[in-house]
Order: C-alpha cells, then structure tokens, then sequence
C-alpha cells in the first residue's frame, strides 16, 4: 500500500490518494477540490483510480466529490448516512464559504465494521461520530495506517461545534476506536502533518492519557 498528500481547498485540506502496488488501482480520499490538481497527481502517479472515499460530509473535504464521481464514471463511498444532512447543504454551504461545492448521493453509506476495497487491499470502516455524527476512518491493519478525516490531528482534536458535532461522542470515538489499534498505527489527518496514535496519547493537550487521567 502507498499513499500521497495533495492539499486542496483554501482549507488546505489533505486530500489523499491511496493505491495497491500490486494492481496500481487506487482511490481519493476526500477530494474537496482543485480537481485539476488531483487529476495532475494521479496522472503522474500512474494510479488508476476506481472509487472516492469520504470520511464526513464537509465541504472541504467532499464539495467537489460529486462533480469528479460524475466527470470519471467512479463511485462514492462514504461517509456514515448520519452525515446525510451535510452533504445535502453542501450546495448551500458552497455559496456561503465561496467554495466550488455541490450536493451528491453516495453509491454505498458505509457503517461501523464495514470495509471497503482498493484494488487487493481491504480497509476497515470505524464509524467515530463526534466533529459530525456521521464520521468514518479508513484503516488498513496490515499497514498499521489510518486515515482518519477531521477526528484526529497532530496535537488537536476535531471541532465540535457544528450542527450535531458532539465533544463527549468524538473523545469517547478517539480513546475507545483509535487507540485500541495500536500506538504504532500512522495517521493522515484532514489537515496538517501526519502523525502516530502513540506519539499523540502521550503529548496531544485534548486526549493523551495524562490530560484525560
């Protein structure tokens, strides 16, 4: 498995692209914008992509999801149907932000323990509610490496005040879901530089073991 950062929107959001070596099929997490961008990336990977993959139903991380879905032929996974309000407002949201952004149907609403396939690698769903209710993280065991959307970053956590955010389900989502998987699993967050689960219990101010003691 190989993956590689290209930040989009104003946000700088981390859009990522994911691929199986063996088969050279991948798929974008996340693909907020710049679609032009993506498209270079990939192209230059060598990748070819058969699917998007959405962790929550932010603008910055899925208003332009739709569009490339459409534009490539590929499907939609995720995010968790508890997020289907936001990426119905995402037309909205678009205009209020001045963000290029526009509403779509996933083809599959993902679930706690689902998976999710890419090429002959297969990604476990955990469903970690809290920034939005609906919020998933993709993860790939025998990597030891998540992608883990606006849940996590290095040293912070996800917002909570938005529309249905919850800051007891997102700790509770992050200590009972993430960590459990081990302090050696390396992660991309929606924004900023990756991290690892271990490095984040012992200093992140919001959920290491200490602050949480």
């Amino acid at each position: 498995m190989r993956a590689a950062i290209m930040p989009v929107t104003p946000l700088q959001q981390n859009c990522s692209l994911i691929w199986c070596t063996k088969t050279m099929k991948g798929a974008l997490v996340d693909p907020g914008g710049d679609l032009d961008k993506l498209k270079a990336g990939v192209a230059k990977s060598g990748v070819t992509l058969e699917k998007l993959l959405v962790t929550h139903g932010h603008l910055d991380h899925c208003g332009q999801a739709g569009v490339l879905a459409e534009e490539l032929g590929l499907p939609i996974e995720g995010p968790h149907e508890e997020d289907r309000f936001w990426i119905s407002r995402l037309d909205d949201d678009g205009r209020q932000w001045g963000m290029a952004a526009r509403s779509f149907e996933p083809d599959r609403w993902l679930n706690d323990g689902d998976t999710v396939t890419v090429g002959e690698l297969t990604l476990e769903v955990i469903h970690c509610p809290g920034h939005t209710p609906g919020h998933v993280v993709f993860f790939h065991r025998p990597s030891k490496f998540a992608i883990v959307g606006d849940v996590l970053f290095q040293g912070s956590i996800g917002r909570t005040d938005f529309p249905r955010g919850n800051h007891q389900d997102l700790i509770d989502a992050i200590t009972q879901k993430l960590w459990p998987l081990g302090e050696d699993v390396t992660f991309i967050p929606g924004h900023g530089p990756t991290s690892t689960f271990g490095h984040e219990r012992k200093t992140n101010v919001f959920v290491s073991d200490h602050a949480l003691s």
